[in-house]
């Protein structure tokens, strides 16, 4: 039997352009006096704005337990990139979801390779900041359309990657061609979903990681239309762990929602 996630009402703070593709948006008021973080770093909430239904899925980027931040990512088209580059969005009412994640680095792993485009930064960022990405080796590759070298904390190891001009992604051919550190570390990666499943399909086949030495996750479909996440992968995780499935079934089931998704 499916659960409902709890939601909350959230008062829009306020918007503040970061760059030419990026928003942040501060959330608070009453509703969110429940609101409890996961403490899982890369953890994202449901947002569904006024005159929808449908939730798209974000990074919480920070809670400071009275503030939730949201870094947004301005496509071409969709239901959030309308509603957020409209003149004034301060006061109106949006609609959060509980927030889950999905970041589980192992103890003792040895380093912490980060990679991703625009929609990853903000997991990125704030998984850069945490103890465990402290303890260990960590470095990041970004691909971003902007200029955003002081998005991350001055003492982070980035390599910036320009995306191409017609906002494809190549990530894949970027990281098939890495240069992995000696030893057992953890490697976390978001992105455009094709790309993802070619990453997906190059670490189980070819440098033969076990499950619990990555997370790759789709945050957005390539196409005409560039959608942001839409499908939320934890109960696909769960239902394909209870019948048994193998990893790769299960990232099959969550590439095959998301391409069914409107």
């Amino acid at each position: 039997m499916s659960t409902r996630a709890q939601q909350f009402t959230a008062d829009v703070l306020g918007r503040r352009r970061l760059s030419a593709h990026l928003l942040r948006l501060t959330l608070g008021g009453p509703g969110l006096a429940d609101f409890r973080s996961t403490g899982i770093p890369d953890e994202w909430v449901g947002l569904v704005v006024p005159g929808q239904f449908q939730s798209r899925y974000y990074t919480v980027r920070e809670w400071d337990g009275e503030v939730l931040t949201l870094d947004v990512v301005v496509h071409d088209v969709g239901l959030v990139t309308e509603w957020a580059t409209r003149p004034a969005v301060a006061g109106e009412q949006v609609t959060i979801t509980e927030p889950k994640g999905s970041f589980a680095m192992p103890e003792d792993a040895g380093w912490l390779l980060l990679v991703g485009d625009l929609t990853a930064l903000p997991a990125m960022a704030r998984i850069a900041g945490t103890p465990e990405a402290a303890r260990v080796p960590t470095h990041v590759w970004a691909e971003v359309p902007d200029e955003l070298g002081d998005y991350l904390s001055a003492d982070v190891d980035v390599t910036w990657l320009d995306q191409p001009a017609d906002g494809s992604s190549r990530l894949a051919s970027v990281v098939e061609s890495l240069e992995w550190p000696a030893g057992q570390g953890y490697f976390w990666m978001a992105g455009e979903s094709a790309q993802m499943r070619a990453i997906r399909k190059h670490l189980m086949r070819e440098r033969r990681l076990p499950p619990t030495a990555y997370d790759v996750m789709g945050y957005w479909r390539g196409g005409a239309q560039r959608q942001p996440r839409a499908v939320d992968p934890g109960p696909i995780w769960r239902a394909g762990k209870a019948a048994g499935k193998s990893d790769e079934q299960i990232w099959a089931d969550y590439d095959a929602a998301r391409e069914g998704q409107p």
